[in-house]
């Protein structure tokens, strides 16, 4: 595939701004299922004027549904896929594998790319993506470029990567913090970005979880080495302005120009402290931290006009080649070529000269005037013969006549056939309700697990562990951790040595994990990241293969016990929940690892502590306080088990929580329900 410089569009404005600056393709929302559902958007009839103007200026347009979908918002999504596919937009970009299931049934011709909210990280977890249908992946900002190649040697699927714009620091899809703290759910588009305020470390200040923006507009030509083909810029919520100096840049870059005014003028418009290349160049720490400053927000009021030049009239981005018939008692004849498509349009006889005949270098200087469109001449042809006459008015009127039908032949799109979808799926039916245990630490795992059906372990638990808990009957289970990155083989070694000591499960928090697990030779469940919301993703885990699965914390009570489906499901029902998955550790801020000695914690303004524990390369920044249901198990439907979820407990400390839950005993101390009775926005 060619390079491709792919903008955001928040707005028609800003989708005009990145079309006439150069974009090769736009992305853009509907009403609904957006990441970034505060943004003004595209109803059903805007979505259709969005998509004829990028075509007709050969442009494509890709949808995002990159949200967790409802069992009661199905028939909506349904509505909003075969909206698009009457709109003829040219892919949709998808995060939950349930929703990536209806496009593919209802509207099989449109292609899926793989939102970085999937959270796949490594080669294992696109082969998953091509299993599912994928024809793109857009790869986690995290990666750096030798991960980026590695993946790229190894797949034909196309990579796509973001270039410019906000760097989240959770990796995308496994962000909690918006929802549990406040309610509105980042996996449904309506992040709060409380990461932006500031947060201490063991009482120290600092805004240690906010990150500069990302800018790698200068490294576009490496990317592409690596094997990347669409460099993606961020910015739904951002200004036209912003989206016009962002393509400039790319599309300079690209084409090998330095324009240090379009590089001031971008970093004025919108930055952190400046930029940073972090990840991509594999450095961490520090420098990659940065907040919006007075002198940020104050830098845009001076380049907003300059930018705004860049959009304000139609560019021409599209050569066309015409040819023109010009002969006595024939109707003029005016072809136009371009991107593969030819018209041809009839126009008035010429007229023999009564004072003085137009030439032909006159005809091919009034062909030539394209001003106003996107188009501009490339070749001429006229089939000329002398002594005759014809007026400008006419001339034009042709050759206006001849580019609108070429536009609308450049906008064709084949008819996406669209599949009526039957949503019914059998209720889910529970024998009886068991409980599992996780161990962050298998230090902590108590000697007597009465009561407990499956243990789950961490990857560098000893042997001697894993057999004492296969003799005391209890299945036992490895989690490959939702921070793969480079660790897969390193993982697959774990899986393999542990199961040689009874290991018989892998629990599994990406897609990433689903492979790495057949190649250890396990079969898997669905762990904590897998971002279960729907009867349609139930399906899609267990035709992967899963045994069973967790469902997203995010979920309701309510919703949690009318889902359908085969699949044996559990929910979390003790535990500090996992509010970010961060590369970037940000207690380094402040405290070396000797120092930090994984006892740190992140305090907010009001004082709350929040621990940070480290494993395999990455941070997990937990809740304040531990999840508890043990009292409200009556409450709970529809559920094949509770997982209790231990992270910084003692050994005794997890012994008690086992007891209380089997006696249905009430909390002690500070304590949450989670999301479970009023759910998220």
């Amino acid at each position: 595939m060619a390079t491709e410089i792919l903008a955001p569009a928040g707005s028609f404005e800003s989708l005009q701004a990145a079309v006439r600056c150069g974009a090769n393709a736009v992305y853009l929302g509907g009403k609904s299922f957006n990441a970034r559902r505060n943004a003004s958007n595209f109803d059903d009839e805007g979505l259709k004027e969005a998509v004829d103007y990028c075509h007709k200026r050969n442009v494509k347009v890709y949808l995002t549904l990159n949200t967790l979908v409802s069992d009661s918002e199905i028939p909506t999504a349904y509505d909003a896929i075969k909206s698009a596919c009457d709109a003829s937009v040219d892919a949709f970009i998808v995060q939950d594998i349930g929703l990536a299931a209806l496009v593919r049934r209802v509207c099989s011709s449109v292609p899926l790319h793989a939102s970085t909210q999937m959270s796949v990280q490594s080669i294992e977890g696109i082969r998953i993506l091509e299993k599912l249908g994928f024809s793109r992946a857009v790869l986690p900002r995290e990666l750096s470029e030798k991960e980026i190649a590695a993946i790229s040697a190894q797949t034909d699927m196309e990579l796509e990567y973001f270039v410019h714009g906000a760097l989240c620091m959770c990796v995308s899809g496994q962000c909690l913090m918006s929802s549990v703290l406040g309610g509105r759910s980042g996996n449904r588009g309506l992040c709060a970005q409380p990461c932006r305020l500031p947060f201490g470390v063991n009482g120290k200040g600092g805004s240690n979880l906010s990150l500069k923006d990302l800018s790698l507009v200068d490294e576009i030509r490496r990317l592409e080495k690596a094997g990347i083909c669409s460099f993606k810029i961020e910015g739904r919520m951002k200004r036209p302005e912003y989206v016009a100096a962002a393509v400039t840049a790319c599309k300079n870059s690209l084409n090998g120009m330095n324009d240090e005014n379009i590089s001031r003028s971008l970093q004025a418009v919108f930055s952190r402290s400046g930029f940073t290349k972090g990840y991509f160049e594999g450095k961490l720490g520090k420098d990659m931290f940065g907040t919006r400053r007075k002198e940020d927000v104050e830098g845009a009021s001076g380049v907003l006009s300059e930018l705004k030049k860049l959009y304000e009239k139609e560019n021409p981005l599209i050569p066309v080649d015409f040819s023109l018939t010009f002969l006595p008692d024939s109707p003029m004849m005016l072809s136009a070529s371009a991107l593969g498509k030819t018209v041809c349009v009839e126009g008035g006889i010429p007229q023999a000269a009564l004072n003085r005949a137009v030439t032909r270098d006159e005809l091919c200087d009034r062909l030539s005037k394209c001003g106003g469109t996107q188009f501009f001449v490339q070749n001429t042809h006229v089939d000329f013969y002398d002594g005759l006459f014809v007026s400008a008015g006419e001339l034009n009127s042709l050759r206006r006549n001849a580019l609108s039908a070429l536009e609308n032949s450049i906008a064709e799109k084949p008819y996406n056939n669209v599949i009526i979808y039957n949503n019914n799926i059998a209720p889910h039916t529970v024998q009886k309700t068991l409980l599992h245990a996780r161990f962050f630490d298998a230090n902590t795992i108590p000697d007597s697990l009465d009561g407990i059906s499956r243990v789950i372990v961490p990857l560098d638990t000893d042997v001697g562990t894993v057999e004492r808990l296969c003799k005391a009957g209890v299945e036992v289970a490895a989690e490959i951790p939702s921070a793969v990155f480079s660790n897969s083989e390193k993982y697959i070694s774990e899986l393999i040595r542990l199961k040689t000591h009874g290991l018989s499960l892998a629990w599994v928090c990406t897609l990433d994990g689903i492979s790495i697990a057949a190649k250890a030779g396990l079969p898997f469940c669905g762990g904590f990241g897998m971002n279960i919301f729907n009867s349609v993703s139930l399906g899609e885990i267990e035709t992967l293969g899963a045994k069973d699965t967790l469902l997203s914390c995010e979920l309701g009570l309510s919703q949690i016990s009318r889902m359908g489906g085969n699949i044996p499901r559990g929910i979390m029902a003790y535990g500090r929940i996992p509010l970010m998955l961060t590369r970037n550790c940000p207690v380094r801020n402040k405290l070396s690892c000797n120092e930090c000695d994984k006892k740190s914690f992140l305090v907010d303004r009001m004082g709350v502590e929040f621990p940070v524990r480290c494993k395999n390369g990455c941070s997990y920044i937990l809740n304040s306080r531990p999840l508890w249901l043990a009292d409200k198990q009556s409450d709970i439907r529809n559920c094949d088990y509770f997982l209790l979820y231990f992270t910084t407990e003692t050994k005794d400390e997890a012994s008690r929580i086992i007891r209380d839950f089997i006696c249905k005993k009430g909390p002690e101390g500070d304590f949450t329900r989670g999301l479970y009775y009023k759910g998220v926005t």
